[in-house]
């Protein structure tokens, strides 16, 4: 490949994010709002954010436990938020007794109690494995959160709530993903300094906000 080419790529790629950034910041932001202020009332009480995905996604699903249990920007207590996909004995373990599909499955059921939340992060929507991790979690009266790729998708509709990126590639999509992430910690830091948020306790139980491109 020339330089030039190589340069007309980036340049396109750099369009794309723009472009999905742009949507999201226009479609997107009052999710995440309600998600950061539902953590809010959630964790400090007690309660728990389990995520996971696959590639990827998975990175950025540590990411954001990563940022729960340490910290976004300004000093705060740690909040009790795990990685599934890094239990790595558990994984092996049940992925070699009970199939790839169950390795986030059995961890929801082991570590998810009523009121918690479970984020799943997936460009496709479809993967196996995050769909019975929502249908088990769904089942325990674990909230489900899905970031995807394009709706319609799977994930997006066993999910309580999703956000949905629609974009040209994957990487797009992952990116997007991660401001999204940035974005959530940001509101969850916003809701903790405010007075009152520990009330709130519920949110919409179906709620779908779709990042679209102009067709």
């Amino acid at each position: 490949m020339s330089r030039s080419s190589a340069t007309t790529g980036a340049r396109q790629h750099c369009q794309e994010l723009e472009d999905a950034l742009r949507r999201l910041r226009a479609h997107g932001l009052d999710q995440l709002a309600r998600w950061g202020h539902r953590l809010a009332a959630v964790l400090p009480a007690g309660g728990r954010l389990l995520a996971a995905g696959n590639g990827g996604s998975a990175a950025q699903a540590q990411h954001l436990t990563a940022e729960l249990v340490g910290r976004y920007r300004e000093e705060r207590p740690a909040y009790s938020a795990i990685a599934l996909h890094a239990e790595t004995s558990s994984v092996t373990a049940i992925g070699n007794d009970y199939g790839f599909e169950q390795v986030f499955a059995r961890q929801v059921a082991a570590h998810g109690r009523d009121g918690d939340v479970l984020v799943l992060l997936s460009t496709s929507g479809r993967s196996g494995n995050l769909l019975s991790a929502a249908m088990t979690a769904r089942a325990a009266g674990v909230e489900v959160w899905a970031l995807t790729g394009a709706a319609p998708n799977p994930l997006a509709e066993a999910a309580d709530q999703a956000l949905c990126i629609d974009a040209a590639s994957t990487a797009t999509v992952q990116e997007a993903h991660l401001v999204a992430v940035h974005l959530l910690c940001e509101s969850f830091d916003a809701a903790l300094a405010s007075p009152g948020t520990a009330a709130v306790r519920t949110a919409p139980r179906r709620a779908v906000a779709t990042v679209r491109r102009t067709r």
